[in-house]
């Protein structure tokens, strides 16, 4: 679970059981990821929400949902938008923009 300074968190995953590119174990760069209930609702996220997503607010709850193949670079970008990492890990390929300690 990657934690934001912000207090947003979400699993990031990439492995060969998860929604990713390439699909293997221990790539040494992933293209995309799969990501998992995030804390709240991110707009950056919704359109890989997996079901879709309807502006109603339809079910599915975008932070019960998976998102798969979401690539690194709209990761990094919810990190940035939470204010950085405070905890956790992310895959190779993505940017572990972190806070500084």
């Amino acid at each position: 679970m990657v934690v934001c300074a912000d207090g947003f968190s979400m699993s990031v995953q990439a492995h060969g059981g998860a929604y990713c590119s390439p699909r293997v174990e221990n790539a040494e760069r992933y293209d995309e990821v799969e990501i998992g209930f995030p804390s709240e609702s991110e707009p950056l996220l919704l359109r890989y929400m997996e079901g879709g997503y309807s502006e109603d607010g339809a079910e599915p709850d975008p932070t019960e949902s998976v998102y798969p193949y979401v690539p690194v670079s709209v990761v990094s970008l919810v990190l940035a938008k939470h204010g950085g990492m405070v905890g956790g890990e992310v895959p190779p390929g993505v940017a572990p923009l972190r806070v500084p300690e």
